[in-house]
């Protein structure tokens, strides 16, 4: 059983750039894989391995700047989640482009999952879902607002345009493991917003902390890796991704006529032109062939 690690942590790297390669180069080393993002404004990411490798890499990010106090979830993968290791360096850990948004400043009062349900169950809280669309339509909250956002630079304009239907609510925000809502809840706050909360942990750990029977979670949570989805308890979910757009696929939709494994789905049919459906099916071509090589050369019983 292989160790997942999510993680972020704000703080101010004055040359990222210097730290990017001793960390590749360990990650490397001890067979860790994920993607792990750098910038002026902190890390965040996404890595998997054993256990021994997992505490390796965090010990490593723990000593860098400021990132003693790092916090960071786990969760199970029987099979690597990843195809290689990765770290990069970004304008932004998360893009929300709005330079003036500082987390180290201020954000919104966090939420233990224990107490989450009951603050959105309360009839003077509006809750808002932060990520993006194809995330919220396989999950979200009861009752959770929608803002319909294909990307995080996106959530700005739409609380430009929808701001008044939150006029004397408290606001309660979430996201999949907390680090947009760092963002969105100081950005709220410097738009005047004065009670913002958000859910310490985000999805992943009120999947964890919260039984099924006492949750307010409906469907499954979309995650950046190969599992595609969790649910309660953090168990792998059913949905698969569609490799052409990257957006999640339930089973019901993969029996859709509109489904061809690596090339289509009914959400993207419209987005891609012949040349670049020929493309798809070449390099899902390419993925079976590697496949059916690697299950020969695998030792039988």
């Amino acid at each position: 059983m292989l160790t997942v690690a999510a993680l972020y942590h704000f703080t101010r790297f004055e040359d990222p750039e210097a730290l990017r390669g001793p960390l590749a180069r360990l990650a490397c080393a001890r067979g860790v894989r994920g993607t792990l993002l750098l910038a002026r404004e902190g890390i965040n990411g996404t890595i998997a391995g054993s256990r021994a490798d997992i505490d390796a890499v965090l010990a490593h990010i723990r000593s860098l700047p400021g990132c003693s106090g790092l916090e960071w979830k786990e969760s199970p993968a029987e099979a690597m989640p990843f195809a290689r290791m990765k770290v990069r360096l970004k304008r932004e850990i998360v893009t929300m482009g709005q330079p003036d948004v500082d987390p180290t400043a201020a954000v919104g009062h966090y939420v233990e999952p224990a107490d989450w349900n009951a603050l959105i169950s309360a009839p003077d809280v509006a809750v808002i879902d932060t990520r993006n669309d194809y995330e919220v339509e396989i999950g979200t909250f009861e009752g959770a607002v929608d803002p319909g956002t294909g990307s995080f630079r996106d959530f700005p304009a739409w609380w430009a345009q929808n701001a008044h239907r939150f006029h004397n609510k408290r606001v309660a925000m979430f996201c999949t493991g907390g680090i947009r809502c760092e963002k969105s809840t100081n950005y709220l706050i410097s738009q005047g917003v004065e009670d913002v909360f958000h859910l310490k942990g985000g999805i992943l750990k009120y999947l964890e902390d919260v039984s099924e029977q006492d949750s307010l979670w409906r469907g499954e949570c979309f995650v950046f890796d190969q599992r595609v989805s969790l649910g309660h308890g953090l168990r792998q979910g059913r949905h698969g991704l569609c490799h052409a757009c990257r957006r999640p696929v339930s089973p019901e939709d993969r029996a859709r006529p509109e489904y061809e494994q690596g090339v289509s789905c009914h959400r993207c049919l419209g987005e891609y032109d012949q040349a670049d459906r020929a493309r798809f099916r070449e390099r899902q071509r390419q993925f079976d062939l590697a496949a059916a090589r690697a299950a020969e050369d695998d030792p039988k019983d």
